[in-house]
């Protein structure tokens, strides 16, 4: 070890290679195997939300949030309308009158228009699923014919793919994921395949939705064409499919998940005085006790989850394993994402661009950090707690992904600070892309439904307002997804912003001295997306750095 880094030793707790700490403690386990989760279901003690007619709702006490987000949005007596169908569209709007947003609202009055449904496919609370349709999938027969009428003038579906100017959706990983049975009633789930076209004067919107991986006659290709309620309720189906996984793949497990891995490495393998421990620090704050409680209050087996999502119990289990199976070091990176959806090019897609400026102003920062601990990369090399520190990370944590693409060790200074600001990127930036737009876009149920409780049409022409009423999801089910979106979505009122350090973790002057260029740097970009959004109707403003939370709280 150099000299200028020998200070950094400090006696603590060692780790054996199980993952158990000599205190005896439990060390990381992402996503063990479900056959591993299943046990008796015992439900702890509730809390009863009674109405003056004496219907009851029993909240487990561990879920004391629930009870209060209830009470809070004035929802106390219709949650308890188990199995209450709404009666109407515009029926929804009776829990939807005390608390709301400038995009709740506007979601209200245009979740059926088809730009919109675009737009959320780039800006909403998933805006990585969308990638560039080079080809069509053989198990998406799409003909040139049934999106003619879709496409601008003089031209058609060959020379647009070609032009890439379609997109798609392609939700495989759900397909065959088990359901959730609710007070005794199955719920349905679908693994859509949608495509969009970005239309010159229209913007991106949908042209083709298959609701199965497998096509067949029973399985139905809609289209904006077909009767009204049926394209509208295909549409419908696709955003089901988003709330599964916007809230279990992209927010919980390539959020919360990966930075728990880096949480745990951290403080196993690197004494407080290390560097990198100061600079990761302030981005690891609460991260293991926000997912300590989501485990035990959002995706056990007597949580919400279970209780309201069609995913709810081993489905969302099954879910989250798949995706971490294929999870990728390079997805993380955002500018290699976007380069590997082939979505670099597509216009209005303001979550790409203010991702890319927070990521050079993160990765400009962290760069800064290193240089200064790190004079060579032979000091990263010779790093022996950092070297553990990296082992610890893909090793241990990043277990049994056969094609994650991350070393055990670390060769140069580049290495490090890549990893770094993929690290702090996603407990920051990324977290509050897909975190904090929850009640904007699921407080209109009808939008973003948490569940569906019959199965997809096999018939376009025998879709009634009646179906739609009886497949989404219930009074007390809408209740709850509306509750639980507004207190996991709302601002903390702790919350410390991305560049702000309330502990002084740095004390050296050229240290400050990168921290307050960060800081310019946020200031820049907060000032451009600020004029960026000045006059618009439908504002993006979830990257705004003083929206950013320094880490996952919530």
């Amino acid at each position: 070890m150099t000299p200028h880094l020998c200070c950094w030793h400090t006696g603590r707790q060692s780790c054996r290679r199980d993952g158990t700490l000599t205190d005896g403690s439990r060390g990381l386990q992402v996503f063990p195997d479900v056959s591993t989760l299943k046990q008796k279901q015992i439900y702890p003690k509730t809390s009863a939300l009674t109405t003056r007619r004496g219907a009851t709702l029993n909240i487990p006490y561990n879920m004391p949030f629930l009870l209060i987000s209830l009470l809070e949005l004035s929802l106390k007596k219709l949650a308890i309308r188990f199995g209450k169908s709404w009666n109407d569209l515009d029926d929804f709007k009776r829990i939807f009158w005390k608390l709301r947003s400038p995009i709740a609202e506007y979601s209200m009055e245009h979740w059926k228009e088809d730009w919109f449904f675009g737009y959320q496919c780039m800006n909403g609370s998933n805006p990585r699923m969308i990638q560039r349709c080079k080809k069509l999938p053989e198990n998406f027969p799409v003909s040139a014919d049934m999106v003619q009428s879709s496409m601008a003038p003089r031209t058609n579906l060959d020379k647009e793919l070609k032009a890439g100017n379609i997109y798609l959706l392609d939700y495989a990983i759900m397909d065959g994921i088990p359901t959730n049975t609710i007070r005794g009633k199955p719920q349905y789930i679908a693994a859509p395949l949608c495509l969009l076209y970005q239309h010159p004067d229209d913007g991106l919107i949908p042209i083709a939705i298959q609701l199965e991986q497998t096509p067949g006659p029973d399985k139905p290709i809609f289209l904006p064409r077909d009767p009204p309620l049926a394209w509208l309720l295909a549409k419908m189906w696709v955003r089901h499919s988003e709330f599964q996984v916007f809230q279990l793949l992209s927010h919980l497990l390539r959020t919360h998940l990966v930075i728990e891995v880096f949480c745990v490495a951290t403080l196993r393998q690197l004494p407080a005085v290390h560097p990198i421990y100061k600079l990761l620090a302030p981005h690891l704050r609460y991260t293991l006790e926000i997912n300590c409680r989501g485990r035990t209050q959002l995706i056990s087996a007597d949580g919400i989850f279970k209780r309201v999502v069609s995913t709810g119990g081993d489905g969302l289990l099954i879910l989250a394993q798949r995706e971490y199976k294929v999870l990728t070091y390079r997805s993380l990176h955002p500018r290699n994402d976007f380069t590997d959806r082939g979505v670099s090019q597509l216009p209005s897609y303001f979550y790409r661009e203010h991702s890319l400026m927070l990521w050079d102003a993160i990765h400009s920062f962290v760069s800064g950090m290193v240089s200064l601990y790190y004079q060579s990369d032979q000091d990263v090399q010779e790093d022996l707690e950092l070297q553990a520190w990296i082992r610890d990370i893909s090793q241990e944590g990043f277990t049994d992904i056969p094609n994650f693409g991350l070393s055990s060790k670390l060769s140069s200074r580049e290495e490090l600070c890549t990893l770094l600001s993929v690290a702090i990127f996603t407990s920051t930036a990324q977290h509050a892309a897909t975190n904090n737009g929850q009640f904007d876009w699921c407080a209109w149920v009808p939008n973003t439904p948490c569940t569906m409780r019959h199965p997809p049409p096999t018939d376009k022409d025998a879709v009634t307002m009646e179906m739609i009423m009886a497949t989404l999801p219930d009074v007390s089910q809408s209740c709850v997804q509306m509750a639980i979106t507004w207190h996991l979505g709302r601002a903390q009122p702790d919350a410390i912003p991305l560049g702000q350090y309330t502990e002084e973790y740095f004390t050296e002057g050229q240290a400050k001295e990168v921290i307050d260029r960060f800081r310019d740097e946020l200031k820049e970009i907060e000032g451009h997306i600020l004029n960026q959004n000045e006059g618009l109707e439908l504002q993006y403003l979830f990257l705004l750095p003083s929206r950013i939370e320094n880490s996952i709280t919530i």
